[in-house]
C-alpha cells in the first residue's frame, strides 16, 4: 500500500508540472531575461573600465609624443576604473539573485504559493538610476 501512495504522489507532482508548464517556461523566460540584463551590465562595465585603460595609455603616448603642456589632457582621477568594477560586480549579483528568484518561483509554482518579489525590479531601478547619476557626475567634472 506504502508504494501505491508514493506513485499516487509522484503523479501528482508530475500532473501539476504539467499543467503548470506554460507559467514554468514564462518563469523561465523571465530568468532569462534577467540573465541578459546582468550581462549587458556587466559588459557595460567592462567597456567603461577597458576605456579608462585606453584614455590613459593615450595620454601616455601623447606624454611622450612632446606636445606642449597646454595641450596635454587632465590628469584622470580614476573614477572609471571604480565605476566599471563596481558594474561588472553589480551585473554579477543581479545574475545571481536572479537564479535564486528563478528557483524560488518555480518552488511555488509547483506548490501553488506564488507570491511576487521586488528585490530585482528595485536593485535594477536603483542601479540604473546610480548609473544614471554617476554618468552625469563624470560627464560634469570632465568636461
Amino acid at each position: 500500500m506504502e508504494v501505491s501512495h508514493m506513485t499516487d504522489i509522484i503523479e501528482d507532482i508530475k500532473s501539476v508540472r504539467v499543467r503548470n508548464r506554460r507559467v514554468h517556461m514564462a518563469n523561465e523566460r523571465t530568468f532569462l531575461a534577467w540573465i541578459r540584463t546582468s550581462i549587458g551590465v556587466m559588459a557595460f562595465g567592462f567597456v567603461v573600465e577597458k576605456f579608462a585603460l585606453f584614455v590613459r595609455q593615450l595620454s601616455s603616448f601623447i606624454g611622450k609624443s612632446g606636445l606642449p603642456e597646454t595641450q596635454m589632457p587632465p590628469p584622470l582621477h580614476g573614477y572609471s576604473s571604480i565605476f566599471g568594477i563596481v558594474l561588472v560586480s553589480l551585473g554579477a549579483l543581479m545574475g545571481m539573485l536572479a537564479f535564486i528568484r528563478y528557483k524560488k518561483v518555480e518552488r511555488q509554482i509547483d506548490e501553488d504559493t506564488y507570491q511576487s518579489s521586488l528585490i530585482l525590479d528595485v536593485l535594477l531601478t536603483i542601479s540604473v538610476l546610480t548609473v544614471g547619476i554617476f554618468l552625469v557626475i563624470y560627464l560634469i567634472h570632465s568636461g
